[in-house]
């Protein structure tokens, strides 16, 4: 059994297909784990790589063609940081694994910040 995708099947996921049970470590690594956001920002391009190069095929002077495809690129990942979260959920889901999974060192941190604020608003309160 693999435990990491081929090139056709990593395609198919960044299309938004599920990968085979056996790959959900790779899944769940690949969506929560480090570098996640850069990994997440280069997968969602993939689908609009034709769309780019429609645009640089558009009759015109190259600056104006490198310009339509740089808005489009702006947008995409603007939309992609926009629904990261719902679209980390929805792939999880798809891939047999729970929703609301997040990185330990995020859930570390929020623990660490929780008892810095509890500890902060208790010299608040008189006693």
């Amino acid at each position: 059994m693999r435990t990491r995708p081929g090139p056709l099947q990593w395609t198919a996921y960044a299309f938004g297909r599920p990968l085979p049970a056996s790959m959900r470590e790779w899944v769940r690594n690949d969506l929560i784990g480090d570098h996640a956001v850069l990994r997440h920002m280069i997968r969602s391009q993939i689908p609009f790589l034709p769309l780019y190069a429609a645009f640089l095929l558009l009759p015109g002077p190259i600056w104006l063609r490198l310009s339509t495809a740089g808005l489009g690129v702006m947008l995409s990942l603007f939309f992609s940081v926009a629904y990261m979260a719902h679209n980390r959920a929805r792939r999880l889901e798809k891939n047999g694994l729970p929703g609301d999974l997040e990185n330990d060192r995020v859930k570390q941190r929020r623990a660490a910040e929780q008892v810095a604020y509890e500890k902060w608003r208790s010299t608040l309160t008189p006693q």
